[in-house]
């Protein structure tokens, strides 16, 4: 059973259309260089986590949109846990 996805994976997905969730792509990008930068684990659960404190923090509508959109693309790819 795999519990996360790793970091190719998620940009293989990401990388399959350039102008598709193009401000998403760039949002889950940048979380994935800051958990590097952490030394923490690049993965779904992380990618994941970092989105709803964003989510929690933002004032904006539009930013918020964005980072909606980018969890949603984020849980797509999640596999469930049998």
């Amino acid at each position: 059973m795999q519990t996360t996805t790793t970091e190719e994976q998620l940009n293989a997905y990401f990388g399959a259309d350039a102008r598709t969730y193009e401000a998403e792509k760039e949002i889950i990008h940048d979380i994935m260089h800051n958990l590097r930068l952490k030394n923490v684990e690049v993965s779904n659960k992380h990618l994941i986590l970092a989105l709803i404190g964003l989510l929690e923090t933002e004032d904006d509508v539009v930013r918020q949109d964005i980072y909606r959109n980018a969890l949603e693309l984020v849980v797509q790819k999640t596999p469930d846990d049998l």
